[in-house]
């Protein structure tokens, strides 16, 4: 049974229990389950465990789950393993401490990897231990590249592909909830974007759900569940991604807590379910290739001329003009060669491309694959509703003045 740490929770915000659901939702239709072992990297006061261990029962009362976690604050922690010994769990396997820097599970692994970590949250405090981690390359959790430090969701997204167990010994499944910058932040080249590339390109990520707005206490934002798998190979999802915009599938709260307005109701988690295990296309659901994501980040060059118009050469050979640089995505189905001269040399003849400047990267721009394009309203319905106004804002005005 291996178990590796995973960190602290940096927030005080209660647990969904619904998204701990959704993702052993997910998990049922895949396989039958079995005793199992868990850890939330960030496992706050363990509500997540807690209800994966609930859920799970009520599929299967003989199976047995062992929760493992890891939690930065003493009075979250404190909670979380007396919530384990009321239980009757082995509260041992909850430790105290920072993850990113202090990896208490360091070398174990896991059936199932389910954490919600911080958004926005620094790890500047954690750069240097961070840092000589990274220099271990794939040794370490962090060989694909590291996020900016005003951000450290992506470190935990890497601890716990750190933890999944090899294929040989039975594979793991990971759901873990971010906002959304790790889909789309960071240049060709950047941490960011190298690990997208190691995740997509290693054909780990089954699953990305966008969830409904304001069903967390502390934030409003945008958030979505990633569902990773080392176990796509040979299934109908190797190769695959599927993208699910749930975001208007909630029920308003009666009584706003916070920022929490709206709920995901247990007939919508069972609906996204079926569409997760359906896999198929519809208006809420698109499937990708993995590649799809990828592209190419070419350097265009012109080249420098001096004020008379003629060109500037060294050694005989032209010299870019950096003034005139410019830089192109080129999808990676795409042949950069054909790219360049469809979309390039018809308006700039001159241009070449260096090609020691070009960049892999990938990027998951979710909400443009499900944009609507809705027609702007006709010019007369808007001039008609502006002389409307004015003449309700005139009848107004003579009322306030007594014209």
């Amino acid at each position: 049974m291996g178990c590796y740490q995973s960190g602290p929770t940096y927030r005080k915000e209660p647990r969904n229990s619904a998204i701990s659901r959704c993702f052993w939702a997910f998990n049922y239709i895949y396989a039958c389950i079995k005793d199992c072992v868990l850890i939330d990297p960030a496992c706050g006061t363990g509500g997540m465990l807690s209800v994966a261990e609930e859920y799970l029962h009520s599929l299967n009362a003989s199976t047995e789950l062992v929760s493992f976690g890891q939690e930065i604050n003493d009075q979250t922690f404190a909670i979380c393993k007396a919530d384990m010994l009321i239980k009757g769990n082995n509260a041992d396997y909850i430790k105290d401490g920072n993850t990113l820097s202090d990896d208490q599970f360091a070398g174990s692994t896991f059936d199932y990897i389910l954490s919600n970590p911080p958004f926005g949250r620094e790890w500047k405090n954690e750069k240097a231990k961070v840092e000589e981690e990274a220099k271990l390359g794939f040794g370490g959790r962090f060989g694909a590249g590291l996020p900016a430090t005003s951000d450290g969701q992506m470190l935990f997204l890497m601890t716990a592909i750190s933890k999944m167990k090899d294929i040989d010994k039975g594979g793991s499944r990971i759901a873990i909830i971010h906002n959304g910058s790790p889909l789309f932040t960071g240049d060709a080249g950047s941490g960011p974007s190298e690990i997208r590339r190691y995740i997509l390109e290693n054909d780990l990520l089954e699953a990305i759900i966008a969830l409904p707005n304001d069903i967390f206490y502390n934030t409003g934002i945008a958030t979505y569940i990633w569902v990773l798998s080392n176990k796509k190979a040979g299934t109908v999802r190797e190769g695959k991604v599927q993208l699910i915009n749930a975001n208007e599938m909630f029920v308003k709260r009666r009584k706003a807590l916070g920022n929490k307005r709206n709920d995901i109701s247990k007939e919508d988690i069972a609906e996204i379910t079926k569409i997760y295990g359906d896999f198929k296309e519809s208006e809420i659901s698109q499937i990708y290739d993995d590649e799809d994501f990828g592209y190419t980040k070419i350097t265009v060059e012109r080249p420098l001329r001096d004020e008379e118009g003629n060109l500037v050469l060294k050694k005989g050979k032209k010299q870019p003009d950096t003034s005139l640089r410019d830089t192109e995505n080129v999808p990676l189905k795409e042949d950069i060669k054909e790219y360049f001269e469809r979309e390039v040399l018809p308006f700039a003849p001159d241009a070449w491309v260096d090609e020691k400047k070009s960049k892999v990267g990938y990027e998951i721009p979710f909400t443009r694959y499900f944009y609507k394009y809705e027609a702007p309203r006709p010019s007369a319905e808007i001039m008609a509703e502006i002389m409307d106004l004015e003449t309700e804002l005139s009848g107004s005005l003579e009322e306030v003045f007594d014209l």
